[in-house]
């Protein structure tokens, strides 16, 4: 149980939240073999042969609510670092009776890189994520080459990666690296352990392709999460981008 965001008010993931000590730990193989510690999140749901769809950084929840119900034929999973935010939205998730979505108290950059095998995921929603704005900070930021590579891994072909911000420095950040993976003659920016974007017929893994905003946002919105609805009261630009899998 967790209190404060459910105003006093005891907070019940139920069978909706995952946290690290349901998953079994990692393996001391894993330094040697980078598959050992796989597992299949599909298996989390009551339809595993449903396509998936992951959001990094869920929040309160408001997104996933929404394009779950829009969405019962497909299965979401959602990470979120705060363990607070996670059970909020796991409660909420529960209450309002969606089968089809699971909450992860995690870290969703390692939980890619270590546990998810590859090619399970149709989209990967990325939206508002921390912008660490302080230069020391930077490696703290989801997007790097890493993830890129991970996110490039996880995909299926055809898979998008979607990502909003509202933070003008995280977003030239994210374009250079954009440029890098999406290049038609892009260089391997990580090593053959980590995977790479040379695994397409000598190209980049990713197109950059126009952000279109689901069904589930409201006029004007280009997600409707939480974060976005208060940044634009507050009159901030944003910047929004999909990267599609070849």
């Amino acid at each position: 149980m967790s209190f404060g965001l459910g105003r006093g008010q005891p907070l019940d993931p139920g069978a909706v939240g995952l946290t690290l000590a349901d998953l079994p730990p990692l393996p001391d193989a894993i330094g040697t073999d980078p598959l050992a510690g796989r597992l299949d999140p599909r298996a989390w749901f009551p339809h595993p042969e449903r396509p998936l769809e992951l959001e990094i950084g869920s929040g309160k929840g408001t997104f996933l609510l929404a394009e779950a119900a829009r969405l019962p034929e497909t299965n979401f999973l959602g990470i979120e670092w705060e363990h607070e935010f996670f059970a909020y939205a796991a409660d909420r998730i529960r209450r309002a009776g969606l089968t089809n979505v699971r909450m992860l108290h995690a870290d969703a950059t390692e939980f890619l890189r270590w546990r998810c095998p590859d090619a399970i995921l149709r989209v990967i929603h990325l939206y508002f994520s921390d912008p660490w704005p302080k230069s020391r900070h930077h490696r703290r930021r989801v997007v790097q080459d890493r993830f890129l590579a991970d996110a490039a891994r996880v995909l299926a072909p055809g898979g998008e990666l979607r990502i909003v911000t509202d933070h003008d420095d995280y977003w030239a950040w994210m374009e250079d690296h954009f440029a890098r993976w999406t290049a038609p003659d892009a260089e391997p920016v990580v090593g053959p352990a980590g995977g790479g974007n040379t695994d397409s017929g000598g190209s980049a893994p990713f197109t950059r392709e126009a952000f279109d905003p689901p069904a589930s946002a409201r006029e004007g919105e280009l997600v409707g999460t939480n974060f976005e609805r208060k940044y634009r009261r507050e009159g901030r630009p944003f910047h929004a981008a999909t990267l599609r899998r070849r």
